[in-house]
């Protein structure tokens, strides 16, 4: 038996392993990669490492086994058809009679058009009759913290969210969510709604950027039509820009404050504040 990570060398998903071989022995780990060089570190530590791509459904045979555990990671590639690339790791671990299938998603709440692959992938999953766990992850500080060279070179946080406010965690955080569900039992058939223990405004985030680098930060709020011409401005495709862009406008209607405690209470700790992943990003 093995807990598989799919998509292990992204992000998110290597921020789960590192966490996995914190609990488990690194033999009954297997990372599934599209590029075995970028998985080396792992190798090197005793992880398994399994060669897919979720684009050619032959790649996925064999990969899962009975009574796996497997995390799939929603895939990164907005215009691949991400259900249909999904469905193929959903049909693949069906076949293998896995013992849980827990999947990255998106908060419930969520109407923006980000979540309709979410949305299309989870009724696949249910559809499938595999034990499952949706993780429906809420929004990671970093989608803002790894993006402040605009925002320090204009002293300004730019955003068509009004005065919503954002449960945010870091994806460390998220991370220890689902090693929780890998490695401990009774999640099947269970549905995470996670986020961060405190929402925040960008109002408040702008002031914690000022308090931070000394610098006067202030809130631009924009329309929805403005921050996605500012984006395709800075080299994103059309409807990508659009796609993010419309977050926004479902922050400001209130859908991404997620205040269930389900994240702090799987991970065994409180989520990590926005004021912490800004200062480490200003370090780094």
């Amino acid at each position: 038996m093995s807990i598989v990570v799919t998509g292990a060398t992204g992000h998110l998903g290597r921020h789960v392993v590192e966490q996995l071989l914190e609990k488990v022995p690194a033999d009954q780990i297997t990372a599934v990669v599209r590029n075995a060089e970028k998985a080396a570190d792992l190798a090197a530590r005793g992880v398994k490492i399994a060669l897919a791509d979720y684009n050619t459904p032959a790649s996925l045979d064999g990969l899962f086994a009975a009574g796996d555990k497997v995390l799939l990671v929603s895939g990164n590639e907005f215009d691949k058809g991400r259900v249909q690339q999904h469905q193929g790791v959903i049909a693949a671990a069906k076949a293998a009679g896995v013992a849980l299938l827990a999947y990255t998603s998106a908060p419930g709440s969520l109407t923006a058009a980000l979540a309709d692959d979410h949305r299309g992938t989870e009724e696949a999953l249910l559809a499938s009759g595999v034990p499952y766990v949706l993780l429906r992850n809420g929004w990671y500080h970093e989608n803002y913290t790894e993006n402040l060279a605009p925002v320090l070179e204009h002293n300004a946080v730019v955003a068509a969210a009004g005065e919503g406010r954002v449960s945010s965690a870091s994806r460390a955080d998220y991370a220890a969510a689902a090693v929780a569900v890998l490695t401990g039992e009774g999640h099947e058939n269970k549905t995470y709604e996670l986020g961060g223990d405190e929402a925040w405004s960008f109002a408040e985030y702008a002031a914690e950027l000022s308090r931070q680098t000394g610098k006067e930060i202030a809130y631009s709020p924009v329309s929805v039509e403005a921050l996605t011409g500012i984006l395709t401005g800075a080299g994103l495709p059309e409807p990508l820009a659009a796609t993010l862009a419309g977050v926004d406008a479902s922050i400001e209607k209130g859908e991404l404050v997620v205040s269930t405690g389900d994240l702090s209470r799987l991970a065994g700790r409180p989520t990590t504040p926005l004021s912490e992943a800004i200062a480490a990003a200003l370090k780094g």
